[in-house]
């Protein structure tokens, strides 16, 4: 039966029924076929055998580019079910790991599971470093994975451009409930404000863990403390 979800997407019912199949093929196993060098790598935070913000690496996903180009409705809506196929009736070990997409520069996706593994260090000038690291994969492919945020008075700064992931529209819909201002800031000014924490699609919200002790009993750092838990409690 089609999917009628998918309907809106195909220009004939044949091309659609064409796509079921290679859906199907591939949860089946039956077009095997070797990834070419990756351009693009998705890490997606699980809990429980789920993806709690799937909708939104979804809809982060196609604001993200391969070699130049957007990524077709096609590949975004196999992505999608492709993930919920998988992990529901999937053998994986893993109920709270990490989810693993992978594009490469011919179009190919693959999807595994892994472990969860915490930061190894979260002090200021590392999580800097992942921020800095992210803005490059921002700009060959139009969204990073990990942000730099910092809390300024009643602005949270970030570190990123025009579209964010997945994890980081849910921080700033988080600090609209508090009556924050989101404000775009270059990633020097926000790694030296007092209050810093990494937004990440793996991690989730990571404070700082080196904040001065000024900083520490602060307005900002309580509500960089409500992020985090605000987001820790989908994983």
């Amino acid at each position: 039966m089609a999917d009628e979800g998918l309907t809106g997407l195909f220009d004939d019912p044949e091309e659609q029924r064409a796509y079921e199949e290679f859906c199907a093929n591939q949860e089946r196993g039956l077009e095997p076929f070797d990834l070419n060098a990756p351009a693009l790598v998705c890490r997606w935070r699980m809990h429980n055998k789920r993806v709690p913000l799937l909708n939104r690496h979804i809809r982060a996903l196609s604001q993200r580019v391969v070699q130049g180009e957007p990524l077709t409705h096609n590949m975004l809506s196999w992505a999608k079910q492709h993930v919920e196929w998988s992990l529901t009736e999937g053998s994986y070990t893993q109920r709270d790991g990490v989810l693993m997409l992978v594009i490469d520069v011919n179009g190919n996706a693959a999807m595994s599971v892994g472990e969860y593994e915490p930061l190894a260090a979260a002090d200021r000038a590392s999580l800097a470093e992942r921020a800095r690291l992210s803005q490059v994969e921002e700009g060959e492919t139009g969204v990073a994975p990990e942000v730099l945020c910092a809390v300024d008075g009643e602005r949270l700064l970030v570190a990123a451009g025009e579209h964010g992931c997945g994890a980081l529209t849910l921080v700033e819909q988080l600090a609209a409930t508090r009556g924050m201002q989101v404000e775009r800031a270059s990633l020097d000014v926000v790694s030296a404000a007092p209050v810093v924490l990494l937004v990440s699609d793996e991690h989730g919200v990571v404070v700082a863990g080196d904040l001065d002790a000024a900083a520490q009993v602060s307005a900002g750092a309580d509500f960089a403390r409500f992020l985090h838990d605000g987001v820790a409690k989908l994983f």
